[in-house]
């Protein structure tokens, strides 16, 4: 019996050019998603944070956070139709796992130049799973700034190739798609933080308009008795929590990011965020309090420790 191919070419896909695109952004559009993703929100003078907001102590600039860097792809994965060569149902997405390289401090305002390819293709028998590589670069230097690869759960879009060998391409290292293990140990260090009852609708400010996160029909269509939070919110309330306690404050400390999204969070639910450290590594588990479910793990890779720790 062959193989279904109707939902995908997988070859017709792998030969798509997708077209590069730009993304440009300032000051305040730093400091929205800052708050977007829970900075201040406990403390509106919290001296780790005010700095991704306000230009504490006569700094003449404004810091950037690392989980900033998604934004730059809003433009460039066009997940609400079809791709040549892959057929897919854009209700039935979802977003499985982001990871992050970021090679420079990330500036407070710029033009991005971004470049987009595939970065993985893989039959899953009844979902599929398309992984797109978007490389930002500063356009007026030339300069490479971060890497995003977005992994996204298309149900209904697998069964294209043979069950016994079914196709799989991935353009990068096997080690950083490799299988994540949260340590059984005690935490290195555990942060709580509270997002708002408004939060989806502050951090939609940031260009994920996706009504899911407004919209209480459209959230219930799709199996939620209330609008829920963007996944990439709440990784940005992950990595500002490991900026805090791991790293010190200081956000140019990170050298990559890798999360994958595990459940759905609500706005107004407790974050509680644990942390391990491994070497430079520091594995992370972020689960919503009130329901005792994991939302979200992954990993942080740091340049250095904080000299404190």
């Amino acid at each position: 019996m062959t193989a279904d191919t109707s939902t995908c070419n997988p070859q017709l896909l792998l030969s798509h050019k997708f077209p590069e695109t730009e993304f440009t952004y300032t000051e305040r559009d730093v400091a929205v998603y800052a708050l977007g993703v829970g900075a201040c929100g406990r403390d509106a003078v919290d001296t780790d944070e005010l700095k991704y907001v306000y230009h504490q102590n006569g700094q003449q600039f404004i810091k950037v956070l690392p989980t900033f860097s998604t934004l730059f792809n809003l433009r460039s994965v066009p997940l609400h139709r079809d791709l040549p060569g892959l057929k897919f149902d854009p209700r039935l997405l979802l977003h499985g796992q982001q990871y992050i390289e970021i090679y420079k401090p990330l500036p407070s305002n710029a033009t991005i130049h971004n470049k987009v390819s595939l970065g993985g293709l893989h039959d899953k028998g009844k979902a599929a799973v398309l992984e797109i590589e978007t490389k930002n670069y500063e356009k007026e230097s030339g300069e490479l700034l971060s890497m995003n690869r977005t992994s996204i759960f298309l149900r209904g879009a697998g069964g294209f190739s043979d069950p016994s060998q079914p196709f799989t391409y991935s353009n990068y290292p096997a080690n950083q798609a490799s299988a994540m293990r949260i340590p059984e140990s005690q935490p290195f260090a555990v942060f709580e933080d509270c997002t708002q009852p408004p939060q989806a609708l502050l951090y939609r400010l940031s260009g994920d308009y996706n009504p899911l996160h407004s919209d209480p029909m459209i959230a219930k269509v799709a199996g939620f008795s209330r609008p829920i939070l963007h996944g990439l919110c709440t990784l940005g309330f992950a990595v500002r929590a490991i900026i805090k306690c791991i790293c010190r404050g200081d956000p140019d400390m990170i050298k990559n990011i890798s999360g994958r999204f595990l459940l759905h969070v609500y706005p107004g639910e407790t974050l509680v965020i644990e942390m391990w450290l491994e070497g430079l590594r520091v594995m992370y588990r972020v689960k919503a309090k009130e329901r005792n479910r994991a939302v979200l793990s992954g990993y942080v890779d740091l340049h250095r420790l904080a000299a404190s720790l």
